[in-house]
């Protein structure tokens, strides 16, 4: 592939980064990021953008203030810098959670970060299983909304699991299930659950048959793994077989599913994994190729919602 584009980093997750770049055959473009004494953040290009197309790779997650503001910093340099088109590629779209007013006196935080990155000068935005399907809205500018599931799919065709039924741990995630149990072929449950605050989640009644079946749970995102948790123990009490998990996005803090009854857990390399998570039942499954085919798409000028069929 000739190179019409130039694809950058920020410091959120550089591997993924560099995965990306493999992938489209290409290397990063040259940055100098550092951080003042002061914890202010300085960015320098070190590449002529001029009239240029760049994609810009940052994960909104860990330290998710200061990789937003350095995702900002980045964009801004590169629009003065007289880029012709800047794409920000944010496998993790940090903030996604708060996307309506759901109490009084709430911020809809995804729609500030949404003004944020068309204010900075982000022409197009390329994310992975946004929290909500309608944060696409909340752009002016195009929005082309990634999914994990294909990389899911291919891993659960791989162990050839017989007698499958996909689970949405609460009601967020059962179009995800759904779509993903017609794709391997399996049958749909979901878990009924009540969030009570940030941390706290009660579980309700299963609705589905899990008897004797391989269950896999999914869900887009996990950090306190309560609701995984959770629906895991229901499942096992309803007489599940063996129980898989796959999350596009692991969040996990450190006692994230300790004592869950899943037998393995699948995650993709949206966000790094942390380094204090045991890692003997979770396998990471790289979106790279993904994001390489969509940047592709775009730099060819042809359709991105063709990489996952019918669905999207």
């Amino acid at each position: 592939m000739a190179e019409p584009f130039i694809l950058f980093s920020g410091t959120s997750h550089p591997t993924l980064s560099e995965e990306i770049a493999k992938s489209l055959g290409v290397g990063l473009g040259k940055t100098e990021i550092e951080l003042f004494p002061d914890g202010e953040i300085g960015v320098q290009i070190l590449e002529n953008v001029r009239g240029r197309d760049v994609f810009v790779v940052q994960s909104i997650a860990k330290q998710p203030n200061l990789y937003l503001l350095e995702l900002l910093i980045l964009i801004d340099a590169l629009k003065r810098a007289s880029a012709r088109h800047i794409i920000a590629v944010i496998p993790y779209f940090g903030y996604a959670r708060q996307d309506r007013k759901d109490r009084g006196r709430v911020p809809i935080t995804a729609k500030l970060v949404a003004n944020l990155l068309e204010t900075a000068g982000a022409t197009r935005v390329i994310a992975m299983d946004l929290h909500s399907e309608q944060i696409q809205g909340f752009f002016d500018i195009p929005v082309d909304h990634l999914y994990a599931r294909t990389v899911f799919v291919k891993k659960v065709k791989e162990l050839g699991l017989k007698n499958l039924t996909v689970c949405a741990p609460d009601v967020g995630s059962a179009k995800l299930a759904r779509i993903l149990a017609t794709e391997v072929e399996g049958d749909f449950a979901m878990v009924d659950k009540r969030r009570e605050s940030a941390n706290a989640v009660q579980t309700g009644a299963l609705i589905g048959d899990v008897q004797k079946r391989n269950v896999l749970l999914v869900d887009d995102m996990c950090s306190t793994g309560q609701t995984l948790k959770q629906a895991s123990e229901v499942c096992k009490k309803a007489g599940a077989a063996k129980i898989f998990a796959a999350v596009t996005h692991p969040l996990f803090s450190k006692e994230a599913l300790e004592g869950a009854p899943i037998d393995r857990l699948f995650v993709t390399n949206t966000v790094p994994l942390a380094q204090e998570i045991d890692r003997s039942q979770v396998e990471v499954l790289s979106v790279a190729g993904v994001f390489g085919k969509a940047i592709e798409c775009i730099v060819e000028n042809t359709s991105v919602s063709s990489l996952f069929h019918s669905h999207t």
